[in-house]
C-alpha cells in the first residue's frame, strides 16, 4: 500500500507545483491527500474498531474537521494571513505521541521527546482547503515560477518513486508522509498566497521574534541547567560533559542553533541595508548570540560565519570584500592547523564527533548504488548494515545532505538536488533585483540552511527551506515596487522598514 501511495503522491506533487489551471491544481491536491491517507494507513494499520479505537479516533476526526473548516473559512476571507501563520507555526513540534496503543490514539510524549510538526500541518491543511475553495469558486490559478516549480516537482517525484526500491519502506514512508508530501503542498499553497506590501516586514518580525523567544528559553536552560526537551544521548552528554548544551524548544542543540542563525541573518540584512536602527539591531543580535553560544553547535557557527561573509560580499564595498576574503583565508588556515594538531593524538572519528565514520559508511553505500541509490529513507539502515559496530539506526545518519541524497537517490537524485539549488539561486536573485532587502534576507536564510546541512542533516526536512522558497515564489507572482535599487541604502532615521 505504501508504494502505491508514493506513486500517487509523486503525480500529485508534480501537478500541484507545475500545474497552472484549476483542473491540474485541484487534481494535484486530491492526489496528495489520497497519498497521505494511504501512507497513514500503511504506517498505522488504520483505526480498528475491534481494538476500541473507533470512538476516540472518530471523535478526534470530527473535532479536527470542525477546526479545519473554521480555520479555512477564516483564511478564505483573509488569505493574506497564510504566509505569516505558516512561518509562525513552522518551527514548533508539540510533545505529543501518536500511537494505536494510547487510549485516545494521542497522548503526551515522555519527558524530553517531541512529536511531529502538528501546528504546521494544521495551518497547512486549512490553507490548502482555503485555496481549493477559492479555486473551485472561480479564482484564477497563479502559476509558480518555472525555475523553482520544475526542479522541485522533479525532486519530490523522484524521492516518492524511490520508495518502490527503498530497502527501508517504513522510514521512507515516514519521510514522505511527514515531510516531503506536506512540503510539496506547502510550496504549492504559499507560492500562490497573496503578497501585500506589508508582508516582508511581517515575516521579518515573526522570524526575529521566534528567534528571540528560542534564545530566551535557551538562556533560562543554561542558567538553571534544566532542559525542556532533549534527545536521550544529550542528557548523557550533559551529565558527564564539561559544558552544558541547551535545546530551547527543540530536541537537539544544532536544530536550536540553526533557528537562531536564521534570525540573526534577517537582522544582519536589516542592519546592512539600514532598515533597522543599529542600536535595536545590536541589542537583538546580542540576545540571539548569547542563546546561540550555549548551544555549542559548531555547524551553526559555521553557518553564521558563511552568511555574515556572504552578506558582506554582496552589500559591502571593495575594501570590505578584500578584508572578508583575508579573514576567511586566515580562519581557514587556523581551522586546518587546529584539526591537524588534534589528529596527532586523536582519531578522526573522535575529533569529528563520529562524523567521519558516518561519512565513510555512507560513501560505501554511494559506491555500491551509484545511479538510483537505495531509496528514500534507507541511508541510515544501509550504513548500519555495513558497520562493524552495533547501535541504533539514528547513530548512522550521515549528517551531510548531499551525501544522503547521493546514497538514497543516486546520481540522478544528486543532479535534481543541484538543479534545485541553481533554480533557488536564480529565483532569489530575481527577487533581490526587485526588492533588495527581501531577496538578500531570503538568500541569507537559504545559504545558512544549505551550509548547516553540510554538517547536520535536515535541508529538505526543514520546513523553513520550503517556506523561504515559497515566499520568493509568492513575491514574484505580484508586481513588486521598483523604487528600491538593488543595493540602495535608506536613511538612518528609518527604524524598521523592510519593503
Amino acid at each position: 500500500m505504501a508504494q502505491v501511495a508514493a506513486v500517487i503522491g509523486a503525480f500529485g506533487a508534480v501537478l500541484a507545483l507545475v500545474g497552472g489551471t484549476r483542473l491540474t491544481l485541484l487534481a494535484g491536491f486530491a492526489l496528495l491527500a489520497i497519498a497521505e491517507a494511504g501512507l497513514g494507513a500503511a504506517l498505522t494499520g488504520g483505526p480498528s474498531l475491534d481494538a476500541g479505537l473507533g470512538g476516540p479516533v472518530l471523535g478526534l476526526a470530527t473535532a479536527g474537521a470542525l477546526f479545519l473548516a473554521l480555520a479555512a473559512a477564516g483564511l478564505v476571507r483573509y488569505p493574506a494571513l497564510v504566509l505569516p501563520l505558516v512561518l509562525a507555526a513552522a518551527p514548533f513540534r508539540l510533545p505529543l505521541d501518536v500511537d494505536r496503543r494510547h487510549r485516545f490514539f494521542v497522548d503526551v510524549a515522555e519527558s524530553g521527546e517531541l512529536g511531529r510538526l502538528l501546528p504546521l500541518y494544521l495551518v497547512l491543511a486549512a490553507s490548502g482547503l482555503a485555496l481549493v475553495y477559492r479555486t473551485v469558486r472561480g479564482e484564477p490559478v497563479r502559476s509558480l515560477p518555472r525555475v523553482l516549480a520544475t526542479p522541485a516537482a522533479g525532486f519530490f517525484a523522484l524521492a516518492a518513486l524511490s520508495l518502490l526500491w527503498s530497502s527501508d519502506v517504513v522510514a521512507g514512508s515516514n519521510l514522505l508522509a511527514f515531510f516531503l508530501f506536506p512540503f510539496a503542498t506547502l510550496v504549492a499553497v504559499i507560492g500562490r498566497a497573496p503578497f501585500p506590501d506589508w508582508m516582508p516586514r511581517a515575516l521579518a518580525g515573526i522570524a526575529v521574534a521566534l528567534g528571540c523567544l528560542f534564545a530566551v528559553i535557551g538562556l533560562w536552560e543554561a542558567a538553571t541547567e534544566r532542559l525542556l526537551f532533549f534527545a536521550p544521548n544529550l542528557e548523557v552528554a550533559n551529565t558527564y560533559g564539561s559544558f552544558f548544551r541547551v535545546t530551547s524548544l527543540f530536541r537537539d542543540p544544532s536544530l536550536y542553533g540553526r533557528h537562531l542563525v536564521l534570525a540573526i541573518a534577517v537582522l544582519l540584512v536589516a542592519l546592512w541595508l539600514r532598515r533597522l536602527h543599529w542600536t535595536a539591531a545590536t541589542a537583538l543580535i546580542a540576545v540571539l548570540w548569547a542563546g546561540l553560544y550555549f548551544s555549542y553547535s559548531q555547524s551553526s557557527m559555521v553557518a553564521l560565519f558563511a552568511i555574515t561573509l556572504g552578506i558582506t560580499v554582496v552589500v559591502g564595498g571593495r575594501r570590505l570584500r578584500v578584508a572578508a576574503a583575508g579573514a576567511t583565508a586566515v580562519l581557514a588556515l587556523l581551522a586546518a592547523g587546529f584539526f591537524a594538531f588534534e589528529l596527532r593524538d586523536e582519531s578522526a572519528r573522535r575529533v569529528t564527533g563520529d562524523r567521519s565514520r558516518r561519512v565513510e559508511l555512507t560513501a560505501q553505500v554511494v559506491r555500491e548504488h551509484p545511479v538510483w541509490g537505495v531509496g528514500v529513507g534507507a541511508q541510515p539502515t544501509e550504513s548500519r548494515d555495513r558497520s562493524e559496530r552495533f547501535g541504533p539506526t539514528s547513530n548512522f545518519v550521515s549528517h551531510t545532505t548531499p551525501l544522503t541524497v547521493a546514497a538514497e537517490l543516486g546520481a540522478v537524485g544528486l543532479a535534481f538536488y543541484l538543479v534545485l539549488l541553481v533554480g533557488a539561486a536564480l529565483l532569489i536573485e530575481d527577487v533581490r533585483r526587485r526588492n533588495a532587502s527581501l531577496g538578500l534576507a531570503l538568500g541569507a536564510v537559504v545559504v545558512a540552511l544549505f551550509v548547516h546541512a553540510l554538517f547536520y542533516s535536515g535541508f529538505f526536512e526543514d520546513p523553513i527551506t520550503w517556506v523561504a522558497l515559497g515566499v520568493a515564489a509568492g513575491a514574484l507572482a505580484v508586481r513588486v515596487p521598483e523604487q528600491e535599487p538593488a543595493l540602495a541604502l535608506a536613511p538612518r532615521r528609518e527604524l524598521v522598514r523592510t519593503p
